[in-house]
């Protein structure tokens, strides 16, 4: 069965060749989340205080394509590292091929872990929200289906109440021409995807769906959060 994003990669590939044969390049699809250069910063309450001096935390979204979503946060300071896989439903479906079909409760995620003396929840929402389209219903970009959902899986209430004070503050400011659909579910369980889609954007950043889609995410993280990336 071609899955959703399957024929996506086989149109674009198609296309490249078509473009290259023809001589020119082809033009990038436009940017699917560009509400704004800049997000405001988020206006919410106070992350816990730190239980200890290296403590880690947690943070999993989902934006769509794991891969455009995982190579965003891989870029920031503090990040110690990001995991593509599932949330949202069972144990049993958590692989490519069962949400891939759509008829799971899963979506597809990231998984965050990060030190919060070097960088904050709240920033990391900000560019979650800044490098995807929170108003498209059960899609991203060319990806359609559930599984392609705008959500925040909270670990702590904590999480939840600050993800909701930024989505308020972000529709009271007419930031996006459409309300926010993100959803807010508890995270009862993550579930790492196949290795084929850890780093993918780094293994493969000449594939024609990376180039598409993944590299104007990096680029817009580059260019608007700058002074949180992480040194070379």
């Amino acid at each position: 069965m071609v899955t959703p994003r399957l024929g996506v990669l086989l149109m674009l590939t198609v296309f490249a060749l078509f473009a290259a044969a023809c001589g020119d390049t082809a033009p990038a699809p436009p940017d699917p989340a560009d509400p704004a250069s800049s997000l405001p910063r988020p206006e919410v309450g106070d992350e816990p205080a730190l239980a200890g001096e290296h403590e880690r935390r947690e943070a999993v979204f989902a934006g769509g394509c794991f891969w455009c979503v995982e190579a965003v946060f891989e870029q920031l300071a503090g990040v110690y590292g990001v995991t593509s896989g599932y949330a949202g439903g069972r144990a049993d479906e958590a692989s490519y091929q069962a949400v891939a079909s759509g008829q799971t409760d899963h979506a597809e995620v990231v998984h965050i872990a990060y030190d919060p003396a070097r960088i904050s929840y709240a920033t990391l929402l900000r560019v979650f929200f800044a490098t995807h389209d929170p108003t498209q219903l059960n899609r991203q970009g060319p990806d359609r289906g559930r599984q392609y959902r705008s959500a925040v899986f909270y670990a702590h209430d904590w999480q939840r109440e600050q993800a909701q004070a930024y989505i308020d503050q972000l529709n009271e400011a007419g930031i996006y021409p459409q309300p926010i659909v993100t959803t807010l579910e508890p995270l009862a369980a993550f579930f790492p995807a196949e290795a084929f889609h850890q780093d993918f954007v780094a293994n493969n950043p000449d594939h024609p769906y990376v180039r598409a889609w993944a590299l104007p995410k990096i680029e817009k993280v580059q260019d608007t959060f700058g002074d949180a990336l992480r040194e070379e």
